[in-house]
């Protein structure tokens, strides 16, 4: 594969700063640090552009928390300067990778996303088990830990069979060592930007084997998870051994245990859906979790404005399935509620 430079020259002029900095200021441009940043902006800019040309850009020191949904995750998030320079990186090497990836691999990909993988997935059982009437199978697999796990020394040979620019490498190289409190040489923090791409740029590895080796047409990825269709059970319990054998030889990474082989008939989970040939269902957990805050609210236990946040998040979730007698019931029970504090005196915040 031919190796593409002059992309450092790219990375450090204005304009790239400029639309870096519109980017990372999506949606929170009201936020206290990127009002702060906006505020002496033009100097920032060059700050990162000089920093960028001299390679003298020093990353700075993460926030670190955790969230829990949809699952419990660290996240290490950097200051928003970092942000910005990262932007600029990732806008000129992103679509020199862009063009090596999988068509069905759906994670941080413009064009792609949760919702797309979905529906491909959808179409595929419809197609193979409604108008094909096969009787079919899926490998659900997971890589355990996968962003804290992936080696900085094979991602750094992955980067350098796409890109040969010497200063740009450089510059990545230097993100990927500082992982925050992951070990040195390990993993690559989740919340950057650089590590949804280089994540991608690592896991297009398992996506080449899969399909030019072992040469499985019904396959898909969201970033750690994916999907392996087929009629054929002995052929997918082959495949799945010699996945498990490449991730561990070829990425060192680990399967995760819960990766199992199951009739597609029963329903699969991916993406946030069980998936049916003829139709989809959000999971039982985002159900209880919907239900959970509409007890919340008429208890009194949750504020209104809070509580539409949720309600609108969770309702457009599932607007992608097959729920329209569950959000209506829903629905006529948050209106119950609001006629009953109506009638008892009692006023509805706004």
């Amino acid at each position: 594969m031919k190796t593409v430079k002059g992309l450092h020259e790219k990375m450090h002029t204005f304009d790239n700063a400029n639309t870096s900095f519109r980017k990372a200021a999506k949606c929170k441009r009201y936020s206290k640090e990127v009002l702060a940043f906006s505020m002496s902006k033009e100097e920032e800019l060059l700050r990162a552009c000089e920093e960028v040309k001299n390679l003298t850009y020093t990353q700075g020191a993460y926030t670190i928390f955790k969230v829990w949904e949809p699952k419990e995750r660290l996240i290490m998030a950097l200051p928003f300067y970092d942000r910005v320079v990262q932007h600029m990186i990732v806008n000129i090497i992103g679509p020199v990778f862009e063009q090596g990836f999988y068509y069905h691999s759906y994670a941080c990909r413009e064009g792609k996303g949760m919702h797309a993988a979905s529906e491909q997935l959808s179409q595929w059982m419809y197609e193979l088990m409604i108008k094909e009437g096969l009787r079919l199978y899926g490998f659900k697999g997971d890589i355990h830990k996968y962003f804290a796990s992936i080696p900085h020394n094979k991602l750094k040979e992955e980067n350098r069979r796409y890109i040969g620019d010497k200063k740009a490498l450089y510059l990545m190289d230097g993100i990927i060592d500082k992982n925050g409190i992951l070990p040195d040489g390990v993993g690559i923090p989740v919340g950057n930007l650089t590590s949804q791409l280089f994540a991608n740029v690592y896991g297009n590895k398992l996506d080449k084997f899969v399909k030019h080796t072992l040469h499985a047409k019904y396959y898909i990825r969201y970033m750690d998870d994916f999907i392996i269709l087929s009629a054929d059970l002995e052929q997918l319990k082959e495949w799945r051994k010699r996945i498990e054998e490449f991730l561990e030889k070829e990425m060192e990474l680990q399967i995760n245990p819960k990766s199992t082989i199951l009739y597609a008939g029963n329903g699969i989970d991916f993406c946030g859906y069980i998936h049916h040939p003829e139709y989809k269902k959000v999971r039982k957990a985002s159900v209880r979790k919907l239900k959970k805050n509409v007890k919340q609210l008429e208890a009194g236990e949750l504020e209104r404005v809070e509580f539409e946040k949720k309600y609108q998040s969770r309702l457009g979730h599932m607007g992608h399935a097959d729920t329209y007698h569950l959000t209506k019931a829903i629905e006529y029970e948050l209106l119950f509620w609001e006629w009953e504090q109506t009638e008892s005196g009692i006023a509805i915040p706004a």
